[in-house]
């Protein structure tokens, strides 16, 4: 069996996952290789807001951006995930309208033109969820994350404390059921 995915899928955290890094999380893929696998965590919106953290003299620190938790690991690393290429140059291509990255002040000068713009196309990720060789492909077969086809509007979304449910319901079948499964059956 292929326990490898390919970038752009989503990993919806089974509800048993108590990890409080990815309870009820949904991970975007951007790699995943032999060598071990990369994503984003994509529904954890955090208190934190560019004006407060970045030099004001970058663009962006004045557009005053809501910053998400992308991950546990490099919490020193500032990314972008944008489906714009066209406004904003140099990113790589994860799948579909999905772009990692690009020119910083292209992002600064995305969100200062229009606000709900930048949040319809871009999210600001400080770290990153990161596996060690075959990690992920042992929590693939435990069954700890349900992979899903992503779909930009659950990842560039107003209220991204739905996107696990929803993500979760569109698999199907008795996923459906999982999405509204407490972590722990004991909170029932």
């Amino acid at each position: 069996m292929d326990l490898f995915v390919t970038p752009g899928t989503l990993l919806a955290a089974n509800p048993q996952m108590l990890d409080p890094n990815f309870m009820h999380s949904v991970v975007l893929i951007c790699q995943h290789s032999e060598q071990g696998a990369y994503g984003l965590v994509i529904n954890r919106p955090s208190e934190h807001r560019t004006k407060a953290i970045l030099p004001e003299e970058l663009a962006l620190a004045r557009a005053d951006v809501p910053l998400y938790i992308g991950g546990p690991v490099g919490a020193e690393h500032l990314q972008t995930l944008h489906c714009v290429p066209d406004r904003v140059e140099g990113g790589v291509h994860i799948a579909g309208d999905l772009w990692l990255g690009g020119e910083i002040d292209q992002v600064g000068e995305l969100a200062l033109s229009s606000a709900s713009q930048f949040a319809r196309s871009a999210l600001l990720l400080i770290g990153y969820a990161g596996w060690e060789s075959e990690q992920l492909e042992q929590e693939l077969a435990s069954g700890a994350w349900l992979p899903a086809p992503a779909q930009a509007e659950w990842i560039f979304r107003s209220d991204p404390s739905r996107t696990w449910k929803e993500v979760v319901r569109s698999l199907g079948g008795g996923a459906r059921e999982l999405a509204d499964q407490p972590p722990d059956p004991s909170w029932n």
